[in-house]
């Protein structure tokens, strides 16, 4: 399998687009200007402008997009486009192209993430061999785990943020009774755990507690509590966290991802200031009977921006070190 270049790379989530060019495998990553999903009729229409603020036209393209993968096409969860890779190929002008869920491309893009790009959350935990785990809060919630097999990486997508979530202890379970459920009936990971669901959790939380608390979308939530740090705002953002450790736990042993987990994308890096270490790492690792274990696997947050993008320039420079399947995935 090869990517002529240059390669255009995307990532597709439910509220923006983000394009960057490689104009070979050893130029740096030119970044294009970010666009809202919601102010293009189709991803077709918003790749052609992102195309045209380049200096030279890509010959192919890798994409990940933020909802399930069937073959060559994916419906985005939290959007209206619809996605059919081989259709992008031929109306584009395009060599060749592969479509990635959006969290199968995070896992597949750790083995490029340079060190200053991440920070542990907590005292720095030695990297260990053994499956790695890959989350992310935006428009939706996302994991997807990475594996090695024999020198080369294979990533194992998920829809993890679509599991159910329960309460634990008495602080949550006087919350989950006032969780708004309208949109599917139960209470997901990512009713909480996403950009809407912090304004769903915060609503909750007020009621619960008897606070009358003016309707607040997730902009102005966390613009409110980086403005009252001792705010209800805050407090919200610090059950976040706390919630966020939980899953991370609980999908940790799912996998038995001792290679480590890595928070990525999203919301997260804009709620540091709510984030306290110590507490995050107590939820994390209360998985009784295996405390001990949980203690040994470290958690990192990614601080800088877009990492996808320069990992999924890394599959187009060496697709071989990748368990991809072209032959099923490739658009031509």
């Amino acid at each position: 399998m090869l990517f002529p270049f240059p390669v255009l790379l995307c990532d597709i989530g439910g509220t923006n687009a983000r394009f960057a060019l490689k104009s070979s495998p050893d130029a740096p990553l030119l970044p294009g200007l970010p666009v809202k999903t919601a102010a293009y009729e189709s991803f077709e229409v918003a790749t052609a402008a992102a195309i045209a603020g380049f200096d030279v036209r890509p010959r192919s393209m890798i994409a990940c997009a933020a909802g399930p993968i069937f073959g060559r096409s994916v419906q985005l969860t939290n959007a209206a486009w619809s996605i059919d890779g081989a259709l992008v190929a031929q109306e584009l002008g395009l060599d060749q192209g592969l479509l990635l869920n959006d969290f199968e491309a995070q896992a597949l893009s750790l083995p490029a993430l340079e060190h200053d790009w991440t920070t542990p959350i907590g005292a720095p935990v030695p990297p260990q061999p053994g499956v790695q785990l890959v989350i992310g809060v935006g428009t939706g919630l996302g994991a997807a785990a990475l594996i090695e097999v024999e020198g080369r990486f294979l990533a194992l997508a998920s829809e993890a943020g679509h599991v159910d979530f329960g309460p634990v202890g008495a602080i949550e379970a006087e919350i989950w009774p006032h969780i708004d459920i309208s949109a599917h009936g139960r209470v997901s990971v990512e009713t909480i755990l996403s950009g809407p669901g912090l304004a769903r959790l915060h609503h909750a939380r007020c009621e619960a507690a008897g606070i009358v608390s003016p309707a607040l979308d997730e902009i102005a939530l966390v613009e409110q509590a980086h403005a009252r740090p001792d705010g209800e705002e805050a407090r919200t953002l610090g059950l976040v966290w706390a919630l966020t450790a939980r899953c991370a736990g609980d999908l940790t042993l799912n996998l038995l991802a001792k290679g480590g987990v890595t928070f990525s994308g999203g919301i997260l890096p804009r709620l540091t200031t709510f984030l306290e270490p110590s507490k995050f790492r107590a939820r994390f690792e209360d998985k009784a009977p295996f405390v001990e274990m949980m203690k040994g696997i470290g958690t990192r947050l990614v601080v800088a921006s877009d990492v996808v993008l320069p990992g999924m320039a890394a599959i187009a420079a060496s697709p071989q070190k990748y368990m991809i399947d072209y032959q099923a995935r490739a658009w031509r």
